[in-house]
């Protein structure tokens, strides 16, 4: 069973590094331990983000709920033939993740498959479970029963994933409205996007990313360096979406490059090192 565990993990793994090398290169930063967790939880959501994103041809409801049905099995089983679910079972089972996270999550997909629009307490929901409890599921594999610490780091773990999922939605409004009709900024329409629109929305991640930078500097050191990592990629691309126009961004997607993602990989790293972060 070892050696079962062990690919389904690097099946997880795997999927990381072929679909972001963003955050494979965060992991890496981590402490050995913290990695087949964080991986698990990767493998899990990608997969499910690929049945609504992808899958365009196939029944995408069913597969959901299939998707559901086979979770939970698997986390009642402590078991599976199909191993992204097998690692993803292991994680929730082994650091006691709470099911209200995955059902937040599953529901959140489901929503890709009903709305093209949001109002503002829909898209609230939506980030909640498609992006903040990502990042609590992460934030109890760093704090394995220890509650107290995991309590306090919760609100900056939420505005994490928060930033991330609006950057996400920023850099992709093309593709997401061309290919799937979705418009996921309340009141913005596609057509007749502003400056001043846009300008709200980057001052709005920015907040996020703020509240989110103090709980980064309270992470254990152990995995701080990996997240950081991730904040400061996606605060690059940001800064980078600021300095286009309205229209460059509903024409285009922007990306930070290889070789920007390793100075600050670099970066980030001698800075570690010297204790300032």
């Amino acid at each position: 069973m070892q050696l079962y565990d062990k690919n389904a993990f690097d099946c997880s793994r795997i999927t990381a590094n072929n679909y972001s090398t963003s955050f494979s290169l965060g992991i890496k930063l981590f402490k050995k331990k913290y990695r087949p967790g964080i991986y698990g939880i990767y493998g899990f959501v990608r997969f499910a983000d690929e049945i609504v994103d992808t899958f365009h041809n196939h029944n995408q409801k069913k597969l959901l709920i299939n998707l559901r049905e086979e979770t939970y099995k698997a986390i009642n089983d402590q078991f599976s033939t199909n191993p992204i679910l097998h690692s993803f079972q292991y994680v929730v089972n082994e650091y006691n993740i709470d099911h209200e996270y995955i059902d937040a999550f599953l529901n959140s997909m489901e929503m890709d498959l009903t709305h093209q629009e949001y109002n503002q307490e829909e898209i609230s929901r939506y980030i909640y479970g498609s992006a903040e409890v990502v990042a609590l599921m992460c934030l109890r594999v760093f704090y394995k029963n220890r509650n107290k610490e995991f309590d306090k780091l919760v609100h900056p773990a939420r505005k994490l994933g928060e930033a991330f999922q609006k950057v996400n939605f920023l850099r992709d409004i093309r593709a997401d409205y061309i290919e799937n009709k979705r418009i996921y900024f309340p009141g913005i329409e596609f057509e007749n996007f502003s400056e001043e629109q846009k300008k709200e929305i980057e001052n709005d991640i920015a907040a996020d990313f703020e509240e989110a930078l103090s709980g980064i500097k309270e992470l254990n050191r152990d995995v701080r360096l990996g997240v950081f990592l991730a904040y400061t990629y996606y605060l690059k691309l940001l800064e980078k979406i600021k300095k286009t126009t309205a229209d460059d961004i509903l024409t285009q997607r922007y990306r930070i490059s290889n070789p920007t993602k390793l100075m600050l990989f670099v970066n980030n790293l001698i800075r570690h090192k010297l204790g300032m972060i």
